[in-house]
């Protein structure tokens, strides 16, 4: 049997050999005998089975044994030759040549690996920076905020028209085509303007009417809600029973005991502490996930030069182009099914991008390695569960839903990539 090895760069290698059609023959009779051994055929006893008996039963798939044996056998040489690691691969070896004749089989066997990345440069590339600073007006603005959510809704005694963050208390009754409708009638419901819990411009009309005045407000349901409704046309009869303020809340202690439960030194000064570094954390998170984390990335991506296994790179493709093909009308389908050549000119622009994506995927996991970052399934289930019961929803279902959709190991990789990214600025922070 005749190996070659090419090593092609630091991620990719071919492995090529040719197979005399004697040395399958002679694979295919050591596998007959092993199996005229265990091999249950019925006239003879176990153990007993002819070799040509055993030949004749299973013929096609003795010789398919014989030459997946053959191809195991030029891939372990190969791999020996090249001193490639079985650890350092990276998929399934991708037989991309395999001709058979009538004294001989040729086989080209290409091989991907995890490629190796000088991480020495990444310290330069990350920027120092400030954390962002929070004045004491944006503080107190914060505890004024929190101070009006738990403050208590109290009847406006004066006569004035309602208002943006006022609270109107209502009768209304809604109607399509004359008719009313299901769920479109109530009495004393509480209202909040400039919350946009009703059909977009419905609040906006309220605004300027005073306690005890009616009207018709017309409106427009959206084309995505929900039922029948969507998209249609419809008068709401409105009656104004009262308006509701929320009622001034004093900053003091007394309010800084409220607003932190179990804290010994409840103090405003302690509230306006603890406020700052809450507004504090919030500021450096959206700096990090709106500029730095992207910004980094994208030098690292820039800068690093490495050699990336090309399979994963098709792969990467083959992804961005199916996501393109479901966004395309059947007729821009069958053109592309129609002309290889365009389908191909469509395929060859997501390359840079592909490319790119991998890069960034193979430094993200080289510097998990490195800074010995992981994250746990359990992990990744506590933050599904945590957004979704921030979002009203049911924690289990949202977990499964992932899970099924098989969407787990890039949620994984993504707060993997959060996490490496995050400590790297830590570091630098002035």
């Amino acid at each position: 049997m005749e190996i070659k090895s090419n090593k092609i760069d630091n991620a990719n290698a071919e492995i090529t050999a040719t197979i005399p059609t004697e040395e399958i023959s002679k694979k295919v009779e050591k596998i007959a005998k092993q199996l005229s051994k265990t091999a249950n055929v019925q006239g003879f006893r176990k153990g007993k089975v002819p070799v040509a008996i055993i030949k004749k039963q299973y013929g096609q798939k003795l010789v398919e044994d014989a030459e997946a044996e053959a191809l195991r056998e030029v891939l372990a040489k190969g791999l020996e030759e090249l001193n490639i690691s079985n650890e350092s691969l990276i998929g399934e070896p991708n037989i991309s040549k395999f001709d058979k004749s009538d004294d001989k089989i040729e086989v080209a066997v290409k091989v991907a690996m995890r490629p190796e990345i000088d991480l020495s440069s990444v310290d330069a590339s990350v920027p120092e920076f400030s954390k962002p600073e929070i004045s004491d007006a944006d503080v107190d603005a914060r505890i004024k905020q929190l101070a009006e959510a738990q403050a208590p809704l109290v009847d406006l005694e004066e006569d004035r028209a309602l208002q943006e963050g006022d609270t109107a208390v209502i009768d209304f009754e809604g109607f399509i085509d004359g008719e009313p409708f299901d769920g479109g009638k109530a009495e004393g419901h509480a209202l909040t303007l400039g919350s946009g819990q009703f059909i977009p411009g419905f609040e906006d009309q309220l605004i300027g009417m005073k306690a005890g005045e009616e009207a018709t407000i017309k409106v427009t349901f959206p084309e995505n809600y929900n039922g029948d409704l969507a998209g249609k046309d419809a008068e709401f009869k409105v009656k104004v029973n009262k308006i509701q303020v929320k009622e001034p809340v004093e900053i003091n202690d007394e309010l800084a005991k409220k607003m932190l439960p179990g804290e010994e030194n409840a103090t405003v000064e302690e509230l306006k502490k603890q406020v700052k570094t809450q507004l504090e954390n919030e500021a450096l998170g959206k700096l990090y996930n709106e500029d730095l984390k992207p910004k980094l990335l994208e030098t690292l991506v820039e800068t690093l030069t490495f050699d990336l296994p090309e399979f994963v790179v098709e792969q990467e493709i083959d992804m961005a182009l199916n996501k393109k093909a479901s966004e395309m009308s059947e007729d821009e389908i069958k053109e592309l099914r129609e002309d290889a050549e365009k389908l191909k000119e469509l395929r060859e622009t997501f390359r840079d991008d592909a490319a790119k994506s991998v890069k960034a995927t193979f430094i993200i996991d080289a510097l998990a390695q490195e800074k010995g970052v992981q994250i746990q399934e359990q992990e990744v289930m506590q933050t599904i569960y945590f957004e979704a019961m921030q979002m009203g929803q049911d924690p289990q279902k949202a977990y499964d839903h992932y899970k099924d959709a098989g969407y787990l190991p890039a949620i994984q990789m993504s707060m993997v990539e959060d996490r490496v990214l995050s400590g790297l600025l830590n570091e630098k922070i002035a």
